[in-house]
């Protein structure tokens, strides 16, 4: 169990990483600076690469750790 929340959790980041580059639909659904900062816009994008970032590279750490 622990491992498919850790592959979900790399898969997210990845996802997140992805929102800095890729304007879709799909991906401004992602982006984590929508959710938390009230007037967001194209200069908070690139929060959504540092979270990503963040959250895959626990994600992988966990899946190694092991």
């Amino acid at each position: 169990m622990d491992t498919l929340i850790n592959s979900i959790g790399i898969i997210y980041g990845l996802l997140l990483i992805l929102t800095v580059f890729v304007r879709s639909r799909f991906t401004e659904s992602l982006r984590v600076d929508a959710l938390f900062i009230p007037h967001f816009s194209e200069s908070t994008r690139p929060l959504n690469l540092l979270v990503g970032l963040l959250v895959a590279g626990y994600g992988a750490y966990s899946l190694i750790a092991r």
